[in-house]
């Protein structure tokens, strides 16, 4: 039962990098500080003040510039990269999922922070374009507090990390298919 919960919570907290990298490392680190939570070697790391410090440092920058039309594009571009390593990092720190071997549980991690955003990145746009740039902080902030709520879920009941996760790839791939859609159509 403890790996089903750990995979759980291992696909909860990659889908929550995959919307905002820094939420879910500074939870977890200040969780596995406070011996909350206690992570596999050498992600434990996490815990370590000045790591903290520095994920919260990018984390507040990353959450500002992601408000603003333009540096948000940028921030996504890097994101691609940032989040998608996040969430591999997460994924494998888990001792839950201790019985999965490294390399699969970095896989696993890609894959879903990295699906996670891609879909992400492929919505923004609509947003953009329906609303002049000006939703963007919006759903910035939309996308900040899905990520915390995820990563909190994921850490203390994942079952509904997982739910949301799951709720969240399919209204994505609904405006995705709106859109695309409406490509066709023009």
């Amino acid at each position: 039962m403890e790996l089903l919960s750990g995979l759980l919570s291992s696909l909860g907290l990659s889908g929550a990098a995959g919307l905002n990298a820094y939420v879910p490392l500074l939870l977890v680190g200040l969780l596995s500080r406070t011996g909350v939570m206690n992570l596999n070697e050498p992600f434990n790391l996490l815990g370590n003040p000045w790591v903290l410090l520095v994920i919260g440092v990018i984390g507040l920058l990353d959450f500002v510039g992601d408000k603003i039309p333009g540096i948000d594009t940028a921030l996504h571009l890097l994101g691609g990269v940032v989040n998608t390593a996040a969430g591999a990092v997460l994924f494998a720190a888990q001792t839950g999922v201790a019985d999965v071997p490294p390399a699969l549980s970095l896989a696993l991690g890609v894959i879903v922070a990295g699906g996670v955003h891609a879909t992400r990145t492929a919505v923004r746009p609509v947003a953009t374009a329906t609303t002049g740039g000006l939703g963007n902080p919006v759903v910035s902030t939309l996308e900040d507090a899905t990520s915390l709520l995820m990563a909190v879920l994921a850490v203390f009941v994942p079952v509904l990390a997982v739910l949301l996760l799951a709720v969240l790839v399919f209204v994505g791939y609904r405006l995705w298919g709106r859109l695309r859609g409406r490509r066709r159509a023009l």
